[in-house]
């Protein structure tokens, strides 16, 4: 069932479940629409904001990490907004958990609230949302910054991992708040009313917050992609030297290595029963190298 606080004439109904029991009270109290409770019902539903004559249904998604704290995950928000009452649904961000418990922890040792309608309720609870959402970008922000500190390092194992996962990060991010951008600007320009008057100033404050959240993405997206280029380039480069080297020796033992093994098969050949044919072919070979090695650094190729 559903916990409730009550804050002066406002009651905020909270339940992590969707069970039938819960569904069918909302049914039955506040005759919620049949495609509400439905959405209720589903997961991965879209952002968006449903009117009503007397209430409006809002799904809002928002980002968390995971337990390893690497991944970036998404959690709906589900919310029904009526003049007296707020109610949150189903497995929330942690966010509103942790909201709902500190409100009712104020509400048992009775402490005044500064809480007076619906609405600045629901502002209170996004205003949190996006706080936290906040903090999460400019963590992504910091990861971005330790990659790009990384990158000239020896051993590249663990900037490609981080790189990957942080990509990965920022395209998730960009899918949870790039549809949302519209939603709250309806709430800002007043197109979704609400029931408190003189609350454009509040929902334009949290319309600077997804601003400002939605432009980081951005920034650090086209970082992310403009350190990937470098990466590779590096990378690339890094292969090339190695791949260069290589073959100089190469170029270098091939006429040595011919020598050995011309002078190690079982035919007559020049000077091989003289008993100075070793050290000539030594000094031979000595020659052979440092003619080649001259020859490379001649041409700047070594």
């Amino acid at each position: 069932m559903f916990d409730v606080v009550k804050i002066g004439n406002i009651r905020w109904y909270h339940s992590s479940e969707t069970s039938e029991e819960n569904l069918k009270f909302l049914l039955d109290e506040f005759h919620f629409h049949p495609l509400d409770i439905e959405d209720c019902r589903s997961i991965n539903q879209r952002s968006k904001i449903d009117e009503y004559d007397d209430y409006y249904f809002l799904i809002l998604h928002f980002p968390y990490l995971d337990k390893s704290q690497s991944f970036v995950r998404t959690q709906e928000v589900k919310v029904f907004w009526g003049e007296d009452y707020l109610i949150t649904i189903g497995k929330t961000h942690w966010t509103v958990d942790d909201t709902f418990k500190k409100v009712k922890s104020q509400e048992q040792d009775k402490e005044a609230f500064q809480i007076g309608t619906s609405d600045a309720l629901l502002y209170e609870l996004l205003d949190r949302l996006m706080k936290e959402s906040l903090t999460l970008i400019k963590r992504m922000g910091a990861v971005v910054e330790l990659i790009s500190r990384q990158m000239f390092e020896k051993r590249p194992e663990r900037t490609i991992e981080l790189m990957s996962i942080t990509r990965k990060n920022i395209i998730l991010l960009n899918t949870i708040f790039k549809p949302q951008l519209r939603l709250f600007t309806r709430l800002e320009s007043g197109d979704i009313e609400g029931y408190a008057e003189n609350m454009e100033e509040y929902w334009g404050n949290i319309l600077d917050y997804y601003q400002k959240v939605w432009d980081l993405t951005e920034d650090y997206d086209e970082l992310i992609a403009g350190l990937s280029r470098t990466f590779d380039s590096l990378l690339g480069n890094r292969t090339n030297e190695i791949m260069k080297m290589l073959t100089l020796i190469s170029s270098i033992l091939l006429p040595l290595t011919f020598i050995t093994g011309l002078y190690g098969m079982n035919v007559n050949l020049p000077f091989q029963n003289n008993p100075n044919a070793f050290l000539f072919l030594i000094i031979l070979m000595i020659g052979i190298l440092a003619f080649m090695i001259f020859v490379f650094k001649k041409r700047r190729w070594m």
